[in-house]
């Protein structure tokens, strides 16, 4: 079993969602059950999914979660782009999350490479 609180890349992502979270609180209140809700749940599927493959016994699972954690921050920056196009999400607030969140996918694949 591996450590998932030792790897900068779930400490990344755990203060990824804080900032995430700062920047959806002001979505209008219709948003609360859309984008808002999307949004909260696949930021917080990151780090939850890259600690779940890491109490993983085989190689195996520990790379499935992995590459969950990763599609969840695809479908997370989709959700930022169509929130920044509808304009519910700042163009200024899209690019310091995306430039985050395409930091923090970088490091996962490369680790991902390294774990399969």
């Amino acid at each position: 079993m591996r450590n998932f609180r030792e790897l900068d890349v779930w400490n990344d992502s755990i203060a990824f969602v804080k900032l995430a979270y700062l920047h959806i609180s002001d979505f209008p209140k219709e948003e609360k059950f859309g984008f808002k809700s999307q949004i909260a749940r696949a930021v917080v599927s990151i780090p939850s999914n890259i600690a779940e493959g890491c109490s993983r016994n085989s190689q195996r699972e520990f790379s499935r979660f992995w590459q969950i954690a990763l599609e969840s921050s695809y479908e997370l920056e989709t959700q930022l782009h169509i929130s920044k196009e509808i304009g519910i999400l700042s163009e200024e607030k899209y690019t310091l999350l995306v430039i985050e969140l395409n930091r923090i996918q970088k490091r996962m694949n490369s680790l991902r490479k390294y774990a399969d």
